[in-house]
């Protein structure tokens, strides 16, 4: 299954918080945007909180995913406050199933035990983010914080925003991609 991204469609761009949400859960938050369109909302994965607990491994084990421990490590992030049972691999297209749904050219998302299976022996996609929950918008939801409240960027998404490991950067870097001092941005929403 192939989304399609239409020309307002954000998909595969990311979300990078202002000071508006900054008494919110997605204070500093950056969120990859796996689907959006204004007719049917938005859906994405924060890529820069990531979780100590539950780690790879206890998340194999109570999964039952064998070898334990891991041949691969991975990072979990919390991918956001909805469904935060389910996970969610956000991965390079280099793997991909019946499952799968690609995002855009670098990126797909899968949501089955089959991708962790190969990642815990060794293989799987080169490229991986596993995410618990995730956080999504309802029709107009997104634009209306875009817009009116002002509550977040829109900047590109590379390999390193997306999969790199220094979650602490990845907002201040996220900001800096789209020549954004965090210094400079302030909690007042103002309307144009």
């Amino acid at each position: 299954m192939t989304s399609d991204a239409s020309p307002r469609s954000l998909t595969g761009f990311l979300l990078v918080a202002t000071p508006a949400l900054s008494d919110s859960e997605f204070a500093h938050s950056v969120i990859y945007l796996c689907a959006h369109t204004p007719e049917d909302g938005a859906m994405g994965l924060v890529v820069n909180k990531h979780l100590s607990h539950p780690g790879q491994d206890a998340l194999f084990d109570q999964l039952g995913i064998e070898p334990a421990p891991s041949k691969r490590r991975i990072g979990v992030c919390k991918g956001g406050p909805v469904e935060d049972e389910r996970g969610f691999v956000l991965h390079s297209p280099d793997w991909t199933s019946d499952s799968s749904v690609v995002v855009d050219a670098e990126r797909t998302l899968t949501a089955s035990l089959d991708i962790l299976r190969d990642i815990a022996d060794g293989s799987g996609p080169r490229d991986v983010l596993l995410a618990i929950g995730h956080a999504s918008w309802a029709p107009g939801q997104l634009e209306e914080e875009l817009i009116r409240h002002s509550a977040w960027m829109v900047a590109p998404a590379t390999q390193a925003l997306v999969f790199g490991g220094d979650h602490a950067g990845k907002w201040r870097r996220a900001l800096a991609s789209i020549n954004m001092d965090p210094l400079t941005l302030t909690g007042a929403v103002g309307h144009a």
